[in-house]
């Protein structure tokens, strides 16, 4: 087993199956609803190692489901925000993300009695097109942000973006982004840390990039979605840049996050931060 000498921050973006396919919220209904039994299976893995992690959660999922989101929070996992719809930021205008921020937020702290510090954008989709939306968390007291991903790709991504947590000033505003974890070989910049990227690459190179982050006197961030742990979820017809990715390698997640549980320490992001 590997030594655990360095705290990286283990975050899940919670939602299920059908929501993040680019199909819009007010569509789901015709979905199977699975994240009462796939949220439980998570949260037995993460018991069974005693670990904690920061749950992003999406707005839709906590107001159909509040018994989830106080249960995650019952066992000591930090109640972070994923926005209300899952929606492409840029494709929203600001009047509509700050009215959903608002919804999500609002409805969480009401929930919990906490207040919602952390945020990830649906698709990571803060991008250069995008950037208003972080005056728009500076407004609602977000104090971290987890959405810049230092990679770029059809749907997310700023190239060139620092590759470790930083500070952002948005006028009055500052707080700390904390990018999802790559890793950079001459030129290239490759995404390493969850979610496809997780399943498509062997669990031994995996770890040996993680590892890599954590020698450079870094803690990594690593993502994951609860219905990565359930292979058996429903198979729809979808565009091949989509399903591509979305079904690879399902039936391995289980043991390879199990693993990843037992070789690296992890905390929930606020904690590694340091953000009281």
């Amino acid at each position: 087993m590997a030594q655990k000498t360095f705290t990286n921050a283990l975050t899940i973006d919670f939602e299920d199956w059908y929501q993040g396919l680019e199909i819009p919220y007010q569509d789901w209904d015709g979905f199977e609803d699975r994240i009462d039994f796939v949220g439980d299976k998570l949260l037995r893995i993460l018991g069974e190692t005693d670990t904690k992690a920061t749950f992003f959660m999406l707005g839709y999922i906590a107001e159909k489901h509040p018994e989830i989101v106080k249960k995650i929070e019952a066992e000591g996992h930090e109640i972070a925000t994923h926005g209300f719809s899952h929606t492409l930021i840029y494709n929203q205008t600001p009047e509509v993300y700050r009215e959903e921020m608002k919804r999500a937020i609002g409805f969480l702290e009401g929930l919990t009695g906490q207040k919602v510090v952390g945020h990830r954008a649906p698709f990571f989709s803060i991008t250069k097109d995008s950037l208003w939306a972080l005056d728009i968390l500076g407004e609602l007291g977000i104090r971290y942000d987890s959405s810049i991903f230092p990679v770029l790709n059809y749907r997310y991504g700023i190239a060139g973006a620092p590759r470790f947590p930083y500070e952002i000033e948005r006028g009055e505003y500052k707080f700390t982004e904390f990018p999802v974890s790559t890793l950079k070989i001459g030129k290239v910049t490759l995404p390493i840390a969850g979610g496809a990227y997780f399943r498509i690459y062997p669990y031994a190179l995996s770890k040996q990039f993680l590892k890599a982050v954590n020698r450079a006197g870094q803690p990594f961030t690593f993502y994951l979605h609860p219905w990565e742990l359930d292979p058996e979820h429903p198979r729809i017809d979808l565009p091949r840049r989509i399903s591509a990715t979305h079904y690879f390698n399902l039936g391995a997640t289980e043991r390879r996050f199990k693993k990843l549980l037992r070789d690296f320490q992890f905390a929930p992001m606020r904690e590694v931060l340091n953000i009281n």
